[in-house]
């Protein structure tokens, strides 16, 4: 394949193997599952790589403690990150281990090849070390950690050298040359500064321990842990083999299209990565792009600060809204929620916050209010008015009320996927669920249902908001491959990834849903999930805590700074690879007050003061959820959008009022009434409705101009 052919590798970075895996490395994999996905079903050809770290003075101290040997320990762990990818559903096509024969032959090839091109040679050095970060650090004998705090060791020993000196105005040069290859433009800055600060001489070799690779010819050393580790980016696609299969699969994979990677590691990926491909004349990967950290009580997730999240918290307790499946159709549920809400929350290359609280309000409205509600009423309807069929769009017309006439994402969505801005990729769909919703409830369907004259109207509206549905679907599926799977089963259109191989997900056009269409059998996508679900993941959190990966004891002689030789020009130190938490106890959030109390009776006179009816709080809410509650013949469960939280209210005016032509109606709700329990579900409120005829027939207060929702009526 040529260089020109539409083929694209991409890698996650290699997670180290000192402690399990959390949401922080879920993040940066999912986001190249998700590339990985829709770059297929643009018919791209896709190699997606991923792995484990397992070499290192700190894995070997860390399988100390554990009482393990260092392949054991790394055998452990790094089972678990690959189960973890297995259980979520990713589809990384390769799983690099660097204690795989594969990769050390690779690596000792590329050692080698740097000392016969001249670029590595021997040396001694003695300096200050930090082995809890694995950090380089500048000071005299016992100077204290920037990063931990933790007192740093003296390591001094004979290592080998790379001439990273040697690259410096020839990678400020492909720098300026390349102004995409670093992304963001603030890691690209960064990047920029310390290469413009003066480059040193690396350390790439160890002899204080021997958990490693030898150094090939000289087997008391061991190749560096970050020459080691970057190396698995080409050994997993064949360097370093005779085998002509692996010579051709490297020929047509290498260079890779996106390196994507942590911030913190940064450094690694744009001097010392490329400074070693052009020692060894090999091309450099097109884009290295760096996520940002996911924060927990505004910190980032770490096993010190005891505020790590793992991914299985969050499957586990989503997964259990869906008890009618199997267990690995609940963790693919579970994984679709932590998708969405880690690509719709973050804006990628930034810090993102991460809470329980977040995840569940997000849950709640973007998908079971939102996505899930849209296809749910569309196609109950086709299923009420169409006997279960697609109808046909009869009427010819294209008015300014058409779905058609008014949205159309496919090339924004992609625009924003290709700068890999996912979230805003992803407001644009919900743009267009919130479009649809509208047009829904402004057209009112149901009230067409009952004029036969208006059947063709009917289908129309219908016809476009299902083939709006269809669209919106299709996009979607990288980001939510399992649910946007039923969704596109429930519309009768079969297997969604199917249609992804075939590329029938690509090139999207109105009018794609044929009509004559039988729905598939009909279900909730995404069941509400209340608050006790937060309750929940931090329970689950707190059980796992004690399984964390032990700790590694500090002193000992360990890794040296990587930049030394006298002669050489100074610099600030490298940093080294950073420490991984393990999980630990995440504290549930606290339990948000209560609505303030109704005021009291009012005088026996019927009148009441100006404070008195200040206590009444009085608010503009939308309805966006309307189902009638079993066995209630009077009662309807609302969910209403105050502008700033979503509340379920209980309502009798079910004879009165169908559940369908209720939805985005604006209204007037009492928000400070103390909640009350009705057929096992709580009302946190009540509609204010005007008593008509001698039969009290409600007629809800609503507004004839538009009215921002959480409005407070004085």
């Amino acid at each position: 394949m040529s260089d020109t052919v539409n083929k694209f590798y991409l890698t996650t970075p290699i997670y180290y193997v000192n402690a399990r895996p959390h949401i922080g490395h879920a993040y940066s994999t999912i986001v190249c599952d998700v590339i990985a996905r829709r770059k297929r079903l643009l018919g791209d050809d896709v190699w997606f790589l991923t792995g484990t770290d397992e070499h290192g003075q700190k894995i070997e101290r860390s399988a100390n403690a554990a009482n393990k040997t260092p392949q054991q320990f790394a055998d452990d762990v790094s089972a678990e990150f690959h189960h973890l990818w297995q259980r979520m559903g990713l589809t990384n096509d390769d799983y690099i281990r660097t204690t795989e024969d594969r990769h050390k032959r690779g690596v000792q090839h590329l050692f080698s090849l740097l000392q016969q091109r001249g670029f590595i040679y021997k040396g001694t050095y003695t300096g200050q070390y930090c082995v809890s970060d694995e950090a380089y650090v500048e000071g005299p004998a016992g100077v204290v950690c920037p990063d931990c705090g933790r007192v740093t060791e003296t390591v001094s020993e004979e290592n080998y050298f790379f001439k990273l000196s040697a690259f410096e105005s020839t990678l400020l040069k492909f720098y300026e040359e390349n102004p995409d290859f670093i992304r963001p433009e603030k890691i690209r800055n960064e990047v920029m500064s310390f290469v413009r600060s003066g480059l040193k001489d690396l350390s790439v070799s160890r002899t204080s321990f021997n958990w490693g690779i030898p150094v090939p010819g000289d087997e008391k050393h061991v190749v560096y842990v970050w020459l080691d580790a970057l190396a698995n980016y080409i050994t997993a696609i064949g360097y370093g083999s005779s085998d002509p299969a692996d010579q051709a699969k490297f020929a047509k994979y290498w260079p890779a299209e996106l390196h994507l990677i942590g911030k913190e590691i940064s450094r690694f990926h744009c001097v010392y990565w490329p400074a070693f491909l052009l020692a060894a004349g090999l091309p450099l990967p097109k884009a290295v792009v760096a996520n940002g950290w996911l924060l927990f009580e505004e910190s980032k997730m770490s096993k010190s600060r005891g505020n790590v999240v793992r991914a299985e918290t969050i499957m586990e307790a989503f997964g259990a809204l869906k008890p009618e499946l199997p267990k690995e159709e609940q963790d693919l549920f579970g994984a679709d929620v932590l998708r969405y809400f880690l690509l719709r929350e973050i804006p990628f290359g930034q810090d993102g916050s991460f809470s329980f609280d977040a995840l569940l309000t997000r849950y709640n409205a973007d998908l079971a209010n939102g996505y899930g509600n849209l296809v749910s009423r569309t196609l109950t309807m086709i299923q009420k008015y169409c006997d279960g069929i697609v109808p046909a769009d009869r009427t010819g017309l294209t008015s300014a009320h058409s779905l058609k006439a008014v949205y159309g994402p496919e090339e924004e969505f992609h625009t924003r996927c290709n700068r890999y801005e996912f979230s805003r990729a992803i407001e644009v769909l919900w743009i267009g669920v919130g479009i649809a919703d509208g047009e829904l409830s402004a057209q009112s369907p149901w009230k067409l249902a009952a004029d036969l004259s208006k059947k063709d109207l009917l289908d129309k509206i219908l016809y476009e908001a299902a083939d709006h549905i269809r669209i919106i679907t299709a996009l979607l599926y990288p980001v939510m491959p399992y649910a946007t799977a039923k969704v596109w089963a429930q519309l009768g259109l079969g297997d969604i990834h199917e249609a992804a191989l075939k590329g029938e997900l690509k090139n999207l056009e109105w009018g794609g849903l044929q009509p004559g269409t039988k729905l598939g059998e009909l279900g909730p996508i995404f069941p509400r999930a209340d608050k006790e679900i937060i309750t929940r993941m931090s329970e689950i959190e707190q059980k796992n805590a004690p399984a964390a990966v032990a700790e590694a004891p500090a002193a000992v002689k360990a890794e040296p700074k990587p930049e030394v030789k006298a002669e050489a020009k100074p610099a600030a130190p490298a940093p080294a690879k950073p420490a991984e938490p393990a999980p630990a106890a995440v504290a549930a959030p606290a339990t948000p007050t209560a609505p303030a109390p109704v005021a009291e009776a009012a005088p026996a006179d019927n009148t009441i003061t100006i404070d008195d009816f200040a206590k009444v709080e009085l608010r503009v809410a939308q309805i966006k959820v309307a189902e009638r509650i079993p066995k209630a013949d009077k009662l309807l469960r609302l969910e209403v959008d105050l502008g700033y939280e979503t509340r379920q209210i209980l309502s009798g005016i079910a004879e009165w009022y169908a559940p369908e032509e209720l939805i985005g109606r604006r209204i007037v709700v009492i928000t400070n009434l103390a909640p009350r329990k009705m057929r096992g579900l709580e009302s946190h409120g009540m509609l204010l409705a005007a008593s008509d005829g001698d039969h009290g027939r409600p007629v809800l207060a609503t507004f004839g101009e538009e009215i921002a929702l959480g409005s407070r009526l004085k």
